[in-house]
């Protein structure tokens, strides 16, 4: 395993540990992406829901207008 020093209290860490196990600092940067993807897990569910429901408009729309169309021709 690669260590490397912590730039806060100078002792040895791992590069792949996600803080420093002496001070506490951060070892990667945390983004809105990486809180994103490891907390809110339900994202792949409200997309899902998006797109089910836009299909599911576009269907209702569709004979909808198939009606109408038969109807005054």
């Amino acid at each position: 395993m690669e260590k490397k020093k912590c730039p806060q209290c100078k002792n040895l860490i791992l590069k792949t540990s996600p803080t420093c196990l002496y001070c506490g600092r951060p070892n990667k940067f945390i983004t809105k992406e990486y809180v994103d993807k490891k907390w809110n897990k339900d994202n792949y569910k409200n997309v899902f829901d998006y797109i089910f429901i836009n299909k599911y408009l576009v269907f209702i729309l569709l004979l909808i207008f198939t009606f109408v169309f038969i109807i005054f021709n």
